[in-house]
């Protein structure tokens, strides 16, 4: 099944704090309707998430899962600004897919 809807979320780690940070998101489990979930390193200490998902409700029903997996590593992140807080997230529809 091809994403329907997809989330991005851009973070930074504080120093020192990379590795529990991976190992965190290695150990979660996606939630029900997510398809698939990629992390990349973006820079020194940055990354970025993309959440492939069902549908826009599968990710709106996920989101209190989504909330306490940041809570989990909220510690571990830098804020990257006092209007964002530790993320800056994004999601919206599928326009295009290239296979």
């Amino acid at each position: 099944m091809a994403a329907k809807f997809l989330n991005n979320v851009r973070v930074i780690c504080k120093a020192g704090c990379e590795e529990s940070f991976i190992s965190a998101t290695q150990a979660w489990v996606n939630p029900e309707g997510m398809l698939d979930a990629y992390w990349a390193k973006t820079g020194e200490r940055r990354y970025c998430f993309v959440g492939l998902w069902e549908s826009e409700k599968s990710l709106v029903d996920a989101r209190p899962q989504m909330i306490q997996h940041l809570n989990d590593v909220r510690d571990l992140l830098e804020e990257l600004s006092p209007e964002l807080g530790v993320t800056d997230p994004v999601s919206g529809t599928v326009v295009t897919h290239k296979g």
